[in-house]
């Protein structure tokens, strides 16, 4: 059902700030810088080789990615996986019990995305993407 981590989602207090130390320090290169006025962030994906890395940072104090960020602090804050059929995936994860933050997808970046709450999960939020043809 998952066929791959497609990235790690981090967030972060200043995106800026953070461009600089994951692109100019650590030598990761900048794939995309988008708004996303509906969650209320600010998101950076870079290459990581393998994989990508989201760098997400909450654009109003209101939004769920402030209060993470608020109660846990920077740092990790979602891994993503890529599945083939993200309407069956949620389904069959609601068969097995778990409990999921988005009963249907949604549009996201890069295609639909639900996700899956971290106490179904030991802790981590899961995201499944289901790319754009």
């Amino acid at each position: 059902m998952l066929t791959r981590i497609d990235h790690v989602g981090i967030v972060v207090h200043d995106l800026d700030a953070s461009l600089k130390t994951y692109c100019d320090d650590l030598g990761f290169r900048l794939l995309q810088r988008v708004s996303i006025p509906e969650q209320m962030v600010e998101a950076a994906f870079l290459d990581a080789g393998n994989g990508t890395i989201e760098l997400i940072a909450p654009t109003d104090e209101s939004s769920g990615t402030a209060r993470f960020l608020q109660n846990r602090g920077e740092g990790t804050h979602h891994i993503c996986f890529e599945v083939d059929d993200i309407a069956a995936a949620l389904e069959t994860l609601r068969g097995q019990g778990l409990r999921l933050i988005d009963e249907t997808p949604r549009q996201g970046v890069h295609g639909l995305v639900a996700f899956v709450h971290p106490k179904a999960t030991h802790g981590t939020m899961i995201e499944l993407l289901q790319k754009h043809e």
